[in-house]
């Protein structure tokens, strides 16, 4: 047996990738079903011409998108069409942190924007750039496109993001040959189509990407209320100056958080979306 990785599943076959670059097209045993395991894209598996034999322990694992053991995130955000949102960009940046991934915030379609607005937009992210990689990038200009080579090379990247935010344009602009499928925004609905059907690890840059399908949900799966505040490393670092150890920043006495936002050094956008992100977890708690 030879140990490989999961770079594509389609149909309940797997395309799996050796140390010697060669790949096989693949099943699982059938005893997974009764083990319950499923292997997913970026898998790691020992495996024979026919047959996935072993699972091997995973780093991280995320549910949508489909895939484990990632590097990193590019966290794809459009400027416009649709808006940007910074609602949904902490949420995407709170899930990725929680499993583990590095998180770089990428944002899209710039030359869409007129000069005043690409500056106040880049001042609404100036913050973030205190605890993230934050690159605007455009595929009409190529701005920002070589510093994204840079950050993807040798590494197993996830890229995903808002539907519609330029994720399939992005990658044929690195690449050209990939002629990945992408589609017009809608302006009734205000977001782009699905293009991507399924997670495929792509050779690129000396490492992989995967490009995955739109978010039609994003929910926190096993997440707990207490556990979002240290998926926020601004909230993490003022937490520690906080009177009680568990404090959630909400109405706890003597909170660094909130006096944080009193004082300007946390925006208040920010604490807010943290408060929203934190009530939705306890929704879907007593949802499910």
């Amino acid at each position: 047996m030879k140990k490989g990785r999961i770079i594509k599943l389609i149909g309940g076959l797997y395309t799996v990738v050796d140390e010697f670059h060669q790949t096989k097209v693949v099943k699982p045993r059938g005893i997974f079903r009764h083990w319950k395991l499923e292997p997913k894209v970026g898998d790691y598996v020992m495996f024979d011409d026919d047959t996935i034999h072993e699972l091997l322990p995973r780093v991280n694992d995320l549910t949508r998108p489909s895939i484990c053991n990632v590097d990193q995130a590019l966290l794809i955000s459009s400027s416009v069409q649709p808006d940007f949102s910074s609602l949904l960009l902490d949420k995407f940046l709170a899930l990725v942190e929680f499993n583990h991934i590095l998180p770089i915030i990428v944002i899209t379609k710039i030359d869409l924007l007129e000069k005043s607005q690409l500056i106040d937009l880049k001042s609404r992210l100036e913050y973030y750039q205190k605890y993230y990689k934050v690159i605007f990038f455009s595929t009409k200009t190529t701005e920002g496109l070589e510093e994204i080579k840079q950050v993807i090379n040798d590494k197993v990247n996830v890229l995903t993001g808002q539907t519609g935010a330029g994720k399939s344009s992005l990658l044929n602009t690195i690449d050209p040959s990939l002629d990945i499928e992408t589609n017009e925004i809608s302006l009734a609905l205000g977001r782009g189509k699905h293009t991507t059907r399924h997670v495929e690890l792509i050779p690129l840059e000396n490492g992989w990407i995967a490009d995955t399908p739109g978010f039609s949900k994003l929910e926190f799966y096993d997440m707990k209320d207490f556990q979002l505040k240290d998926s926020f490393p601004d909230l993490f670092q003022l937490g520690s100056n906080c009177r009680f150890n568990g404090c959630l920043h909400l109405s706890e006495p003597d909170c660094a958080v909130k006096q944080a936002v009193d004082e300007g050094h946390l925006p208040k956008e920010r604490y807010q979306n943290y408060i929203k992100l934190l009530e939705e977890i306890r929704l879907y708690k007593k949802k499910y």
